[in-house]
């Protein structure tokens, strides 16, 4: 006790209160419980009178190197493999897809899958499932277009997120902005919008995450619903796409969760 130890303190609100002693508690550990301190931290969310489109251009990533003889730098450590082994026995299975960016390459020599995953909706637009999420009512999969044109007129129940692969796409209703390789764009409720691929695009390959309905509507009337789009029109598409092709029906059971 008579030793000079440094010891710090940190509260969040009225809640939590760590303290940590500078010399007996490792660097990892000091990272993770500043980490899961911040989680908790209350951020509030932004008005939806204020929601718009988020349009990003991906830049290249800048790895940081951590030097710090305390830390595990050995490349088969993985934080969450812990977790993951340790899981409840009702927990979800983890859904892996090796080389999602070279999926669309049939000339790619990283790309080894059967080109019959694609599920054709129309002669030039197909989708590659990755994720279809019954229980939480949201899909998440790579959507192809051949050449230029118009997917159709449609509105959305819940938000969108989209990251762009290959190609250049928008929509007719926001000229402000255009997606092209490397672009996300965060796509709120509640908006009716056209899809349009540009005339001069071989191929679009972009990823969406669409949660709830995509209501397909008139051209000329936002309010006469004509069609729609959710996790389980995908499902029962893919099915039938995979029963007809020679997969089998159960081959898009491993993208359902």
């Amino acid at each position: 006790m008579g030793a000079n130890t440094n010891t710090n303190t940190i509260t969040t609100g009225s809640i939590i209160k760590l303290k940590y002693d500078n010399k007996s508690l490792s660097s990892m550990t000091r990272v993770l419980s500043l980490l899961f301190l911040s989680s908790l931290l209350y951020i509030p969310p932004p008005s939806p009178s204020i929601m718009t489109h988020a349009f990003i251009s991906i830049a290249p990533i800048t790895t940081i190197n951590i030097n710090n003889n305390s830390l595990n730098h050995s490349k088969n450590f993985n934080p969450l493999r812990a977790k993951a082994q340790n899981a409840p026995t009702e927990a979800q299975s983890d859904i892996i897809i090796p080389n999602l960016l070279h999926l669309h390459s049939s000339s790619s020599s990283d790309n080894n899958e059967d080109p019959r995953v694609w599920v054709p909706q129309t002669p030039n637009l197909s989708f590659r499932p990755l994720c279809l999420n019954v229980s939480q009512g949201y899909y998440v999969n790579l959507l192809k277009f051949k050449g230029g044109g118009i997917l159709g007129k449609h509105r959305h129940s819940s938000p969108v997120h989209a990251l762009t692969l290959e190609g250049s796409w928008g929509y007719d209703e926001h000229p402000e902005w255009h997606a092209s390789k490397g672009t996300y764009v965060f796509e709120p409720p509640g908006e009716t919008h056209t899809l349009r691929v540009d005339q001069d695009c071989e191929v679009m390959i972009a990823l969406f995450h669409v949660t709830g309905a995509l209501l397909y509507v008139d051209e000329k009337d936002d309010e006469n619903v004509i069609g729609f789009d959710d996790v389980f029109t995908k499902l029962e598409k893919a099915k039938a796409w995979y029963r007809e092709c020679g997969l089998g029906e159960d081959y898009v059971q491993q993208f359902v969760r």
